[in-house]
């Protein structure tokens, strides 16, 4: 069923894209960008729900509950949930997103895998995967013509994990895999919507994303197939893009220090 759904569905899609570009590596980029616009409706309630979890934990009844049971950790979070469901606000919207992207980048890991086969095995598998309605409307030669693809994209094999060798150093250098974390770790922190309380649920949930999010798409970059690397960046840089398009990027959360600050003028402010 996974195959039939996601599978299928992105190989057909990539060797379609390949057919009229030439390079997978582009391809990849392309349906990725793709991806991250049929998906922009999931992100765009992603902005909303966020942006009503500001609005709530501004209110005088959030602020109420939390100085009422701020030493009752579990009445407290009984109160939250209550007041979650009466406004209709979910504490872990910001999450979805993150968790959606799942199953796509294994379905992506899997197509590029076997879209860029090289046994004979694999290339029979992949051919018999072609839609017959896909067969015959490429501009020079049929999907099946095209087999096998060539993988090459820069200076990488985007059917193996990259690394860049130095002449001076004993060990590869995992570029692509570095600009995955980086890029990873910026969109993170730059969509995750402001919280005021540091200890609410749903800010410990976006600091621990905001944490193992980079980490994991960095081991996945170093241990995977980079075609799944490249996908990554693309989908990162686009979708900070459309965040700043739609003037939802949180610039502060990439000031060091800033909650810290806020706390001391909060308190200094409070004793005054």
């Amino acid at each position: 069923m996974f195959d039939l759904l996601i599978v299928n569905p992105f190989i057909n899609a990539l060797l379609l894209l390949y057919s009229y570009i030439g390079n997978f590596g582009v391809a990849i980029i392309i349906f990725t960008i793709i991806v991250r616009l049929i998906t922009y409706p999931i992100m765009a309630k992603q902005i909303k729900s966020g942006a009503a979890m500001q609005e709530l934990m501004a209110s005088d009844e959030w602020k109420k509950i939390q100085e009422k049971y701020k030493n009752d950790k579990e009445k407290l979070a009984q109160e939250q949930m209550r007041i979650y469901k009466e406004k209709g606000v979910s504490p872990f919207s910001s999450c979805l997103p993150t968790l959606i992207q799942f199953p796509i980048l294994i379905g992506f890991y899997q197509s590029i895998v076997r879209a860029i086969g090289v046994t004979p095995l694999q290339m029979l598998s992949l051919v018999r995967g072609i839609y017959p309605g896909l067969e015959n409307i490429t501009p020079n030669a049929s999907l099946s013509a095209l087999i096998p693809i060539r993988s090459d994209f820069l200076w990488m094999n985007l059917g193996q994990p990259e690394y860049v060798h130095l002449d001076f150093l004993p060990f590869g250098i995992p570029v692509l895999a570095i600009i995955v974390g980086i890029t990873t770790y910026l969109q993170t922190k730059l969509t995750m919507p402001s919280t005021p309380n540091s200890n609410d649920q749903s800010a410990q949930m976006n600091k621990m994303m905001g944490l193992y999010m980079p980490v994991l798409l960095f081991y996945f970059s170093l241990t995977f197939a980079s075609g799944l690397a490249v996908y990554f960046i693309t989908s990162n840089l686009v979708g900070i893009g459309q965040y700043a398009a739609m003037g939802k990027v949180n610039w502060k959360n990439l000031i060091p220090f800033k909650k810290s600050t806020e706390v001391v003028q909060s308190k200094t402010s409070r004793k005054g």
